[in-house]
């Protein structure tokens, strides 16, 4: 079975790269159109070339950490596991680091590879286009699946899974870890990039000097198309990537308690399901088409109903096989798919301007910037009630599939939720190319604009960057819904470990002192880290405001249109901002777990295992508030955007007045919570998950 997992994903792979090159070798239209295109791609590049430098220094201290408490500790928990141990879960961190890069990285370069080639073509055929920028999308959702299958696949082949299948799956835990930590640093920068750079351009273009969204004449309109790339692409491939290495770690530390019942389909299950979730993504490309006066959403819907139809038949091929054809998990499967599309129509309701909250911020701007972020606020904390039920009615049902299917297994619930979740990431490929299309045909609209191309052609991009807005929205939906079902997934992996590892329990009792201050510690690390995440933009957006002022004031021939402004110098303030402002954040997390279990596991509050048990609440509290906290920054940003696009479509006055500008003031609050800090709340929950099991034995 390991070898058609790899055959599944080598092939995957290989159709990536042949998507690629079909969209590399595409016309890349107009001089005018290149020449822009090269400038986001120099950008983007550039960025994450220093990005990555800081991030692979972090990541081999850490690497560095982690072998020498592995290698020298003296803790009979750790010799218990072995004496290669410190070798193999410091080599998964630095596999799983590598591979989380890449990914991002690949989704990245064909991106700002795709814009102009969708932009040129878009000239004579809007299918044409939306294949393009879709496909580009794709080679990302392919390589990140793709990638962790073969990473977590190849590791437990390595480490001789096939011969020790229920002690090996502890000994890669390293891998989800190494790729939580790149991707928290990926997210986060790429984050505050983009939206320093979107605040900047929108506030004084916009609101103070009236030109319209990606003007040639903005001296921030480069930096705004190339943070599209950085956090949308760059960051939410690396972030999709350790959400598929990490809860298919998860799922299987718990299929080892079903190991006396299904042998290794038990643990080999979460890699071949999501095997199947591959073919099925692959054939939910081909079949997608646009007419010239078809909605292109209905396009790229035919495809996800396909993918997931396809990834449901081959859920139930993998139950068959490996589970001894045990209806019950099916259905769980079934459950998390359904789960997933609860949170796209969730998302909807909450995001598009045809629903009561996006109107309800649009009517409240026609009273100024002040009522527009009242109601707006209301509407993000109003978005947190149904996700919470779609997840606690998801738990629920597949926890009792799993104990229904296998009443005598003490262990079976918790693997149906873990195959809930497998069940709702099944089409995670697909997901990822719809949400990578958005920043795409986003970049294909602004090089359209910049290149003055007729109002005809940018009806056209218009139409498909509306419908990428959507599938960005969808998507945050779709992963704080995976995000969430996978904490609990990996909060229970946590525990199981804890008790391989010591042969007793974990008791989380909150009426215990020292887990009531990890529960509370946990709480507020959510939202310290949201406060540094958010103000990171802030003082980015500052100095690129304040450069654009002064651009249009020491040269008025740009408003004139007879200078070109200083596009590098804004890339470079951003650059340099995003870089220095995401260090701190992205290390709290890491900082904060380890250093709350070192001190309990010495302070002599109770018997037991008071620092393990103070993590576990840290890690389940925090989980719990960084689903809400997300969710409501998600939500509530994509409301606050989508009320000013509603304006714009000339409602309440239209581009240009009073309530338009007391809604890019709205949407400018949104932009840090919906693409900055709401996004990397997402990797900060599974990093809590995964710091925890790589270094459970240091708080024993």
């Amino acid at each position: 079975m390991i070898y058609i997992i790899f055959c599944i994903s080598i092939l995957a792979l290989l159709f990536a790269i042949g998507l690629a090159r079909r969209v590399i070798r595409s016309d890349t239209g107009t001089p005018k159109m290149l020449e822009i295109s090269d400038a986001i791609k120099e950008g983007a590049e550039a960025f994450l070339r220093r990005q990555y430098r800081t991030i692979i220094f972090l990541a081999l201290i850490l690497a560095a950490v982690i072998l020498i408490f592995y290698k020298f500790s003296n803790s009979p928990n750790i010799r218990s596991l072995g004496p290669s141990i410190y070798w193999k879960v410091t080599l998964a961190f630095i596999v799983g680091a590598a591979c989380s890069l890449v990914a991002g990285y690949i989704g990245m370069f064909v991106s700002i590879r795709a814009n102009v080639r969708t932009a040129a073509a878009v000239q004579t055929s809007l299918n044409r286009a939306l294949r393009l920028a879709l496909h580009g999308g794709a080679v990302s959702g392919l390589f990140v699946v793709g990638m962790s299958l073969l990473g977590v696949g190849g590791l437990f082949y390595l480490y001789g899974g096939m011969q020790n299948p229920t002690h090996v799956p502890l000994e890669i835990v390293g891998f989800g870890f190494g790729a939580s930590f790149v991707a928290l640093f990926a997210q986060l920068g790429g984050g505050i990039y983009t939206k320093a750079a979107d605040v900047g351009a929108d506030l004084v273009g916009k609101v103070e000097v009236g030109i319209p969204e990606d003007d040639p004449r903005n001296p921030a309109v480069i930096a705004d198309l190339v943070g599209d790339n950085v956090g949308d692409c760059a960051g939410r491939g690396a972030d999709l990537f350790e959400s598929t290495a990490a809860e298919n770690i998860g799922a299987m530390i718990l299929g080892v308690a079903l190991y006396p019942k299904f042998g290794l389909g038990g643990i080999l299950f979460p890699l071949f399901a999501r095997a199947c979730g591959l073919i099925a993504t692959m054939v939910g490309l081909l079949v997608v088409k646009v007419k010239e006066n078809e909605d292109p959403m209905k396009a790229l819907n035919r495809g996800y109903y396909v993918t997931t139809i396809l990834a449901m038949i081959g859920f139930y091929i993998a139950v068959w096989k490996l589970l001894g054809s045990n209806l019950w998990f099916f259905f769980a499967g079934v459950i998390g798919l359904l789960t997933a599309l609860a949170f796209v129509y969730i998302t909807q309701y909450y995001t598009e301007y045809k629903f009561r909250p996006v109107k309800s911020i649009a009517e409240a701007s026609q009273t100024g910037a002040a009522t527009n972020i009242i109601t707006g606020f209301a509407v993000a904390l109003e978005c947190t009630g149904m996700p919470v039920i779609v997840i606690s009615a998801a738990l629920l049902g597949s926890y009792y599939c799993g104990r229904a299917a296998l009443p005598d297994v003490s262990g079976a619930g918790l693997y149906g939720t873990a195959i809930a979740t497998m069940g709702m990431l099944a089409p995670c490929a697909y997901v990822l190319a719809m949400d990578t299309f958005g920043p795409i045909t986003d970049n294909a609209g602004g090089i359209i604009e910049m290149s003055k191309a007729p109002e005809e052609i940018k009806r056209k991009t218009d139409r498909l960057d509306a419908v990428g807005n959507t599938t960005k929205a969808l998507t945050k939906g779709y992963a704080i819904g995976s995000a969430a079902l996978a904490a609990f997934l990996l909060f229970s992996a946590y525990l199981d470990e804890v008790e391989k590892v010591t042969g007793l329990p974990v008791q989380v009792d909150l009426t215990r002192i020292h887990v009531f201050v990890g529960a509370l510690i946990g709480a507020a690390l959510i939202f310290v880290f949201s406060a540094f995440a958010i103000r990171a933009v802030g003082r980015a957006a500052y100095y690129v405001i304040n450069e654009v002022r002064r651009q249009f004031m020491s040269d008025p021939g740009i408003m004139e249109g007879t200078s070109k402004p200083d596009y590098g110098r804004c890339v470079d303030i951003v650059t340099k901002g995003a870089l220095r402002e995401m260090i701190v954040p992205g290390m709290l997390p890491i900082i904060v777990p380890v250093v709350l279990g070192y001190t309990f596991k010495f302070l002599p509050v109770s018997a037991g295992r008071p620092g393990a048990e103070a993590v576990a609440a840290l890690l389940m509290v925090g989980t719990i508030t960084g689903i809400l906290m997300a969710n409501m920054m998600n939500n509530g940003g994509g409301a606050w955007d989508n009320a000013k696009k509603f304006i714009e479509t000339g409602m309440f006055g239209g581009k240009g007045s009073d309530t338009h500008k007391a809604a890019v003031v709205g949407d400018t609050v949104g932009d840090p919570f919906k693409d900055t800090a709401g996004p990397s709340l997402h990797v900060l929950i599974k990093l809590l998950s995964t710091i925890t099991l790589v270094l459970a034995p240091l708080f024993l």
